[in-house]
């Protein structure tokens, strides 16, 4: 398809390859992500929804299959090619914001920018405009200790799409959140998303959240079907 960013084909991936307690996670996973669309991906905990986000952001590789970013082949090329398209292509966030702790918010943001070959002035510019979209651009001097829960979720989002990426690949990420700070945080990142238009796969147990989105698919021993 013209318009897809990612695209998964006959994704396998086992544990313990070869002994008597394998475990088949992956058993033939298909998926076509297209430009602007945000997809819930809904699966019991062991499941291996987060082996599968790790090999659609190319952290991981499957035992078959193959990955595809905006039309490049990337499953089975080199870990530097990975890495590099990695960087450019993908964004992630997590249920903990991973923040380095030493540097505060803007810095955060800035970070992997400047590892992507981003010049400082150019990255702080877009550190600055990714916080003001999420509305707390007056706290970019603060450490994470210093920002609650929430902020440190809005955080997270903005390094992630600090790179501009083609997809961005999210696992629980108001997880950590209570209930109510967790739909404000989804709705800002909704909204982030849809501005910028990227293509999000998106981990959730939160049934509500799921139906927030433009479809839903759950993983079912090994294999995606539609929710």
């Amino acid at each position: 398809m013209s318009d897809a960013v990612l695209h998964l084909k006959g994704l396998k991936k086992s544990y313990n390859k070869g002994l008597v307690n394998e475990v088949n996670v992956l058993r033939g996973v298909d998926l076509t992500l297209t430009s602007g669309e945000i997809v819930a991906l809904v699966a019991p905990s062991g499941a291996g929804k987060s082996t599968l986000l790790h090999i659609a952001g190319l952290l991981d590789v499957p035992d078959a299959g193959t990955v595809e970013i905006g039309g490049q082949l990337l499953s089975g090329k080199s870990d530097r090619r990975r890495t590099v398209s990695r960087r450019q292509d993908v964004g992630f966030i997590y249920q903990f914001h991973h923040l380095l702790p030493e540097f505060n918010a803007l810095e955060n943001i800035v970070l992997p920018q400047l590892a992507n070959a981003v010049p400082r002035a150019k990255a702080e510019d877009r550190a600055n405009e990714l916080l003001q979209r999420v509305g707390i651009k007056e706290r970019a001097a603060h450490r994470p200790a210093a920002l609650s829960g929430g902020e440190q979720q809005r955080v997270a989002f903005c390094r992630a799409l600090a790179n501009s990426p083609r997809v961005l690949l999210a696992d629980e990420p108001t997880g950590n959140l209570d209930p109510a700070t967790s739909d404000q945080v989804f709705a800002t990142l909704m909204q982030l998303v849809r501005e910028t238009g990227l293509s999000a796969l998106i981990a959730t147990h939160n049934m509500e959240l799921a139906a927030r989105m433009d479809r839903i698919l759950k993983l079912e021993n090994g294999v995606l079907v539609p929710g």
